[in-house]
């Protein structure tokens, strides 16, 4: 296997001119925006939440309707730092405000920003708050539940790591469905991310790495595992947590990281037998699968890129960049060699480190990877004074896990397929494309 890697750094205009709205119908807080502001915003922006401000009824939305309107039309907010019209657009829990949304949004600003007639306002959405399992509402409570040992977190410091062992209480093999880490509310703030490696014991009784059952940075959700593909959690296992703690002024006694996993079962119509193990990995764009030893000089930049193979066919179920306070910028593409050909599928131009969001990919639209084609991850840093997040373009910045460091991997969830189950999907994908061509050709031909 080649593991080797490297990133690149773009930066992308938005223009984003407002939609002529019909004057036969006035926009309101109370008829439209109420609902873009609850499907898009609240899950932030509620008391509790992690958002700065609540935008729970008018009152609290209409001081901030000019910022509103810059933030979503600059594609700020919500944060979800992929870009448009480039690569694959088919993603589950997609963050991103459709087109219609935003303009809609603009227009009631440069409007006056009316609230309407309030017998039109929606009735009230309850999201899950901090430390709470975002899946849960969907999925209903986890399966599993494993905690970490408890840890006091300082209210100041530099940067501090917890890495203990805690058994896993699972009892037999299970294929997941579904698996979240959440922080405890009090310490949402300064805990950077929350590493869970399974170990399991050889045959001389010793514990050894397994897998990775998760990964949680800030701003990320949690995963889901698509069918016909089954993440192993192994009975009788341990969890080895890497928890990063950046301490935030709140000081948090007994603070406690927790991973909640849900199971695919009968109900679900899954096939533990016919199912192709998938893992999630951590690809760092540098040589032999470890970070490099590099510097980006005070006021300057720097782009790595790194490759990797493998020696039988693979699915990418989704993608997650991950860099620090100096990362801009990464993509991920597929070279073929045989044909010379590159093919762009995911690229994130606006990246935050406040928010590590995992991109996975809709059914059918997975990237499949033949045997000997190349992953080729790359990434950009900015270490001058353009970058909005960069605390001090005066430093060298080196490789390393501080947060005042940086790094260059991406977290990619990959199903391992053998050459039937490629071919298999391959052709699924050729009878999808040719029906979706038939149906619009129909339409066309009665339009």
């Amino acid at each position: 296997m080649l593991r080797n890697r490297t990133i690149w750094i773009v930066t992308t205009l938005s223009l984003w001119p407002a939609l002529a709205v019909s004057a036969e119908e006035e926009i309101t807080y109370s008829n439209q925006v109420s609902r873009i502001i609850q499907e898009n915003c609240q899950i932030c922006h509620q008391p509790g939440g992690i958002g700065p401000m609540s935008f729970t009824n008018y009152d609290e939305v209409r001081p901030w309707a000019p910022l509103i309107r810059l933030k979503v039309s600059e594609r700020e907010m919500p944060p979800y730092q992929y870009d448009h019209d480039i690569g694959i657009q088919e993603l589950k829990n997609d963050w991103r405000m459709s087109d219609e949304d935003i303009n809609t949004l603009v227009a009631w600003v440069d409007a006056g920003s009316p609230i309407g007639n309030l017998e039109e306002l929606p009735p009230a959405k309850e999201f899950p708050v901090p430390g709470e399992f975002y899946f849960a509402e969907e999925l209903g409570p986890p399966d599993h539940i494993i905690k970490s040992e408890k840890w006091d977190v300082p209210a100041s410091g530099q940067d501090y790591w917890w890495e203990p062992r805690v058994p896993t209480g699972i009892t037999e093999n299970r294929c997941i469905k579904a698996v979240e880490t959440i922080p405890s509310a009090a310490a949402s703030g300064s805990t950077h991310h929350g590493v869970t490696t399974l170990l399991t014991l050889d045959e001389n009784g010793e514990w050894e790495w397994n897998s990775l059952l998760s990964e949680f940075a800030m701003g990320k959700l949690g995963e889901k595992i698509p069918k016909g593909a089954c993440r192993v959690a192994p009975a009788n296992s341990m969890v080895e947590w890497s928890i990063h703690y950046y301490p935030d002024g709140n000081a948090v006694a007994d603070d406690q990281v927790t991973v909640g996993i849900w199971y695919y079962d009968e109900e679900d119509d899954f096939d533990e037998e016919t199912a192709y193990f998938q893992d999630v990995d951590n690809y760092y764009l540098s040589k032999n699968g470890e970070s490099d030893d590099y510097l980006i000089p005070p006021h300057g930049k720097l782009m790595t890129q790194g490759f990797h193979s493998f020696d039988h066919p693979v699915r990418l179920d989704s993608w997650q960049p991950h860099m620090h306070l100096r990362g801009v910028a990464m993509s991920m593409e597929i070279f073929y060699p045989a044909t010379g050909r590159t093919e762009l599928l995911s690229k994130v131009s606006n990246w935050s480190a406040g928010w590590n969001h995992s991109h996975t990919y809709e059914e059918g639209f997975q990237p499949l990877v033949p045997v000997g084609a190349i992953i080729v991850l790359t990434g950009w840093h900015d270490n001058t004074a353009d970058n909005p997040w960069n605390p001090d373009p005066d430093q060298w910045v080196t490789s390393g896990q501080r947060t005042g460091d940086e790094m260059s991997h991406a977290w990619i969830a990959v199903t391992h397929l053998d050459e039937e189950g490629y071919q298999k999907l391959q052709a699924e994908r050729k009878d999808s494309e040719a029906r979706t061509v038939a149906i619009l050709g129909k339409v066309e031909l009665n339009d």
